[in-house]
């Protein structure tokens, strides 16, 4: 009982001398807060990441309002809906029309009264657009409505998404309106197969590992003056027990302080969350919470991370009471045992390869996959040692860079492991996504080269007229647009498609062809139809219509229409229909556009709108990839590039320490005559250098890692050289920024004043 209350007394007396022990106590507490908190808040933002998706799935699902089966009568409690999508550079807009049957009729959700014909309600980030200057661009598209209010938060996925619901007098069920009597029953979404169960499981192990990585190096700030004060304790009579529990207290206690500031800044951070839009992504601060079983852990853990990283690093520390032999010069490390962990986590992935999965397959590719980017850390100071250990001569900035790592290359490694392993880790991900893209990704069929916008406008009067003004509007340089219907004889039916001979010939092979000619297309793959030449046809309810197909009518080879469909039609010229009565007929156009005016579409949806409220505007596109797939590797880039700048702030933190730690050396090294310059481009090599061979070493364990794992997905092992090179370039940046943000901090420690001592 003794024991353990002077051990707690110990440890009470290290938490007092983190925050009482001078200037120095507290510049080391509030570096190792920050190095921590910068960690902390980013493992509590990893944690909000499944909530904050899981709410705006929520959300969505309250407001779906795609039925199937059988259809609703009309009573007092209906509504009419009709989709009305659109985009505007690039961002999906959600655009519903809406027509109550009743006073009962349901309102969707975040909007409190349903608008009425001429008026419209959209959401905040769409009201920002309508009042900007590029507001008078998207207009056109609401059709003159009035704005009569905001869609509240539970009625949207994300505060920056861009939708609105438009009051209409004029919906039907016959014109393709669906009848409502509640919101909400979101269709499932796409299933998450082995292969993106496999992504998922290693894109958290990739961004999570670095942060974890950095928060063991973040506890050993100020390792140096640390051990001198302990050595003084050790003078005034402390055994070298006690004085591993008084470091222990001290680190726990800065740990402790650097939780507070990790929930501070993630409570700052949640409320700019709103604020940003990553990739169409956007979500509520309220969305941004994590589970409280996780952040208890991470309140527990990190202290006790900093306790068991600063009892490992004290072993190899000896505190006497007239110094430590930290300053001694480090035995030669081994090998071997860096080795075995990696070489584990190599086991874990081949056997996942060969279907032996003892302990899960989710969990052993995340169990392999951690330690072999653990290798990284363990490898790394090894190597560093190795290379630099031999280095002689040169500039003396490149001198004093050099002797510092091989004085204490260990710390220098420990700057760069997280950079490391997130390279290693990213270049993994992208091998695997190169290899397995394929299986996600889908040929349309599209011809972007006849065309790259297509139009498609229901029946109606105004047909004509609608598609000659896509011909005129902004940035359109060509068009191709024909009239259908549907033709019936029998049981058959077919599009019936009237147009020019340059206008068909999108649609078939023709040889030769006049006005007056007609045309039946064939194609084995496609359904054959009974219409023949001589045949009469009629217009399905269209009372007397009637059109003989010529006899002279040639069957034509079939030929893929710029969007990439393949349909057995008739194509007319004007002269072979005549005054025929076909009624109302459809619009189908192909628009080519300037590719040096980039708001051509968006002139050409505003065109298509003041014609048809819900006209088809699709952008054409050769591939398409799964949605799943694409959300997925969306989250890779959004996670990765926060890791990233973190990773950059916390190493930021570090070269900060380091350099307060020297500043009497770096300010006697300048009043002997070394020049700031001198200085400047040793901390730039004494950077550099473990950066390099940090870079390195992730690309090669980047690529076993990313081969292993294209191996277990039974993928062809292809290195995607292009992302190996983005991956470290980028990880070179975060270094060099970081570096020179340092320069301002050097500067001023090299002052004369620095020499001063007490």
């Amino acid at each position: 009982m003794t024991r353990l209350r002077h051990g707690a007394a110990d440890l009470a007396l290290g938490a007092r001398m983190a925050f009482t022990g001078g200037r120095d106590g507290w510049l080391r507490a509030v570096l190792t807060a920050v190095g921590v908190g910068v960690g902390v808040a980013m493992l509590l933002l990893a944690a909000a990441v499944p909530g904050a998706l899981d709410a705006r799935e929520a959300r969505g699902d309250a407001r779906d309002d795609l039925r199937m089966g059988e259809p609703i009568p009309a009573a007092a409690n209906t509504l009419l809906l009709r989709q009305a999508d659109t985009e505007f550079r690039g961002q999906p807009v959600r655009g519903r029309v809406l027509r109550p049957e009743g006073p009962a009729a349901p309102a969707p959700p975040g909007v409190p009264a349903l608008p009425r014909a001429g008026e419209v309600v959209v959401s905040p980030a769409l009201r920002d657009l309508l009042d900007s200057a590029d507001g008078a661009l998207f207009a056109p598209r609401l059709g003159g409505a009035r704005v009569t209010g905001v869609i509240g938060d539970e009625g949207l996925a994300g505060p920056r998404e861009l939708a609105f619901y438009l009051g209409s007098d004029r919906l039907s069920v016959a014109d393709g309106a669906t009848r409502l009597d509640a919101f909400g029953g979101g269709l499932p979404g796409e299933p998450f197969g082995p292969v993106l169960m496999v992504l998922v499981v290693v894109i958290f192990v990739v961004l999570l590992l670095p942060i974890a990585v950095f928060l063991g190096a973040a506890v050993r700030f100020g390792g140096e003056r640390r051990d001198r004060r302990l050595a003084a304790l050790r003078l005034v009579g402390a055994d070298a027990a006690m004085v591993r529990r008084i470091a222990a207290g001290e680190a726990a206690a800065a740990a402790l302080l650097g939780v507070a500031v990790g929930g501070a800044l993630f409570a700052l951070g949640r409320q700019v969350v709103p604020l940003v839009t990553l990739m169409d992504l956007s979500v509520y601060a309220a969305d941004v919470r994590p589970p409280l079983p996780l952040v208890a852990a991470v309140v527990v853990a990190v202290p006790a991370l900093a306790v068991v990283v600063t009892l490992v690093s004290m072993r190899a520390v000896l505190v006497e009471p007239l110094g430590v032999s930290r300053r001694a010069t480090p035995v030669r490390r081994r090998l071997a045992w860096r080795l075995l962990l990696p070489a584990a986590g190599l086991g874990l992935l081949l056997a996942g390869t060969a279907g032996v999965a003892p302990l899960g397959a989710e969990r052993q590719t995340a169990a392999g996959a951690v330690l072999l980017l653990v290798g990284v850390v363990t490898v790394l100071p090894w190597l560093t040692d190795l290379l630099v250990r031999r280095l002689r001569g040169g500039p003396v900035p490149w001198q004093l860079a050099v002797r510092r790592i091989q004085l204490d290359s260990a710390a220098s490694a420990r700057l760069v492991n997280g950079i490391a392993v997130a390279v290693a880790g990213t270049i993994g991900l992208q091998m695997l996504f190169a290899g397995v893209s394929g299986q996600f990704t889908f040929d349309t069929g599209q011809d972007t080269s006849r065309g790259q916008v297509q139009v498609q406008f229901a029946a109606g009067a105004e047909v004509t007229a609608a598609v000659d003004r896509l011909a005129t509007a902004p940035g359109v340089t060509g068009s191709n647009t024909t009239l259908l219907t549907v033709v019936a004889v029998a049981d058959s039916l077919a599009d019936l498609r009237i147009g020019d001979c340059a206008e068909l010939a999108e649609f078939a092979r023709l040889d030769r062809c006049a006005d007056g000619d007609v045309f039946l297309v064939r194609d084995a793959t496609a359904p054959q139809t009974g219409i023949r030449p001589g045949v009469t046809v009629t217009v399905p309810d269209v009372d007397g219509s009637t059109w003989r197909v010529p006899r002279d009518a040639r069957e034509v080879p079939m030929r893929a229409d710029p969007a990439g469909h393949r349909q057995t039609s008739v194509l007319a010229t004007p002269g072979a229909v005549g005054a025929a009565r076909l009624g109302p007929l459809r619009a189908d156009a192909y628009l080519r556009l300037a590719p040096d005016r980039p708001d051509a579409v968006e002139h050409v949806r505003n065109v298509a709108a003041g014609a048809d409220p819900f006209a088809s505007v699709l952008t054409l596109t050769e591939t398409r990839q799964a949605n799943t797939f694409v959300n997925i590797k969306r989250g890779l880039y959004i996670g990765a590039a926060v890791t990233l700048l973190l990773i950059g702030a916390s190493m930021l933190v570090g070269v900060l320490e380091q350099l307060r730690e020297r500043r009497r050396l770096l300010a006697m090294l300048v009043a002997v005559g070394t020049r700031r310059s001198t200085l400047s481009w040793s901390v730039l090599w004494q950077s550099a250098v473990p950066v390099v061979i940090g870079l390195v070493l992730a690309v090669a364990f980047g690529l076993g890692l990313g081969a292993v794992l294209l191996r277990m997905v039974h993928a062809p092992v292809a290195v995607a050289w292009p992302a190996v090179g983005v991956s470290t370039g980028l990880g070179a940046a975060v270094v060099l920024l970081v570096t020179g943000l340092s320069l301002p901090a050097l500067w001023r420690l090299t002052r004369p004043d620095g020499i001063r001592t007490e």
